[in-house]
């Protein structure tokens, strides 16, 4: 079959064997795969990872145990427990010790023809969500990830650092919660999607210092996280969904001084997802930046527009 495979460097291939589902798996025929910042880290060297790359998707199952399954369009939750370990036993298969995830551990992703997943991993879309609408559920819901861990009450004043693939869903998402939003970004063009939902402002002209309850670093750098630290209040909390390969050079004592709360936050709800996605509460236009074929990879990873690139596994 057909794959973006990463080896040190990516490369298209044809040569891949299809995957063969074990027990209580489904296959699953590539419909879209969008790329993710994080496929983009891996490649930098995020990850020791050696395979497909991919964990955004939406596609059509094609074989499975569970005959009901056959023929529906769906999603897929990325990580896969063991079913063995304390996290699995206690329902926390997220955070399993022994762990796959799609495209990233031990398991090839969805810049692909096919997938196979675990039956309890896979989510149906409604009919009323489209194709292009379901391949962002998966980083919708792990924007919905930060209100599941942290309540974001409406008095609360609330930055979201960055204006990029995942701020775009997650300024959605907190909007929901009538909080004093306000989005800081380099791009103006991007900012613009989002003035509907929230107070915009370019970077270069933010004047805030302990200003916010919450500043969510979504940028993808620790630029983004000494850039929080400076605009949250006292008690304030910082909420980090960036992952990166580098390290973060930072001096955490004026956390500890104005006793800063510090969480990170990954994946999230994918029913929760999709359902915001059918209510039609979460809206994608404008969002993908470019549609490509697999051959393309070349031109989707050095999309500069910072916005969602897809793959087309319908393409040739």
């Amino acid at each position: 079959m057909r794959a973006v495979y990463f080896d040190g460097e990516l490369q298209y291939r044809e040569d891949i064997p299809k995957p063969q589902i074990e027990s209580n798996e489904s296959l699953i025929k590539i419909t879209y795969a969008a790329i993710c910042n994080t496929d983009k880290e891996i490649v930098k060297g995020y990850k020791d990872f050696k395979g497909i790359l991919g964990h955004e998707f939406v596609g059509v199952v094609e074989e499975s145990e569970e005959k009901d399954l056959v023929g529906k369009r769906i999603v897929g939750e990325i990580n896969i427990g063991c079913n063995q370990c304390d996290f699995c036993n206690k329902g926390f298969q997220n955070h399993c010790r022994n762990r796959k995830i799609l495209g990233m551990t031990h398991k090839d992703g969805a810049f692909a023809d096919y997938i196979t997943l675990p039956n309890k991993n896979i989510h149906v879309v409604p009919d009323r969500v489209s194709d292009m609408e379901a391949v962002f559920a998966e980083p919708l819901a792990a924007a919905l990830q930060i209100t599941n861990m942290y309540h974001i009450k409406p008095t609360d004043k609330v930055a979201i650092i960055g204006d990029g693939k995942l701020a775009q869903m997650i300024t959605q998402v907190i909007s929901l919660t009538s909080c004093d939003l306000t989005v800081i970004g380099k791009h103006s063009e991007k900012l613009d999607l989002l003035k509907r939902k929230a107070k915009t402002i370019l970077l270069q002209d933010s004047k805030f210092e302990n200003y916010f309850d919450v500043a969510i670093d979504c940028t993808g750098n620790s630029q983004g996280l000494k850039y929080a630290k400076d605009i949250v209040k006292a008690m304030g909390t910082i909420i980090l969904k960036s992952t990166y390969n580098s390290e973060a050079m930072l001096n955490p004592t004026s956390w500890v001084v104005n006793e800063i709360t510090i969480l990170g936050t990954r994946c999230g709800p994918i029913d929760a997802a999709l359902r915001l996605l059918e209510r039609k509460l979460v809206s994608v236009d404008g969002l993908v930046s470019g549609i490509y074929s697999l051959k393309d990879f070349k031109s989707a990873f050095e999309d500069k527009n910072a916005l969602k690139a897809v793959f087309d596994l319908q393409m040739n």
